[in-house]
């Protein structure tokens, strides 16, 4: 069985290559946001330059969910991380998403902020505070 694996969260750690590569040779596809914070932020400036920051970022958010909306709605199984620095709204709402279409997902995330995602965690069908113990649940559910 082959897996469309969404890789949603934080992204100033290396858990989305350390998932991708302990599945190396599973032939999981996996897709993700845009990483690059700062593009992220420019997404939307090709559709002209915002003096309010509120309309640059509103603008980016958009042309940034064409890509997370799609991605979502084709994924077979999502991978949500939250890290411990910073607030991650987009992955709140991702799993948001996910609860509300019914795809399965997976949350990533320290003991730190059990009590915070209490509600994001009640939704989830796993919670892992590794990408080693997400890679064992992806190898486990296409085990034969």
């Amino acid at each position: 069985m082959s897996l469309n694996i969404y890789l949603s969260g934080e992204i100033h750690t290396d858990w989305r290559e350390q998932i991708i590569s302990g599945c190396e040779g599973s032939g999981f596809h996996f897709t993700s946001a845009v990483t690059n914070h700062e593009a992220s932020d420019a997404a939307g400036d090709l559709l002209g330059k915002e003096e309010k920051s509120f309309w640059r970022d509103h603008k980016s958010a958009k042309v940034n969910a064409i890509r997370t909306k799609t991605f979502v709605e084709q994924c077979d199984i999502a991978i949500i991380r939250f890290g411990d620095k910073y607030k991650q709204w987009n992955a709140a709402f991702d799993a948001g998403y996910c609860a509300a279409l019914g795809t399965p997902y997976i949350t990533l995330h320290s003991e730190d902020v059990i009590h915070p995602l209490k509600e994001v965690d009640a939704a989830a069908l796993a919670w892992a505070t590794t990408p080693e113990q997400v890679v064992e649940i992806l190898k486990y559910v296409v085990s034969d």
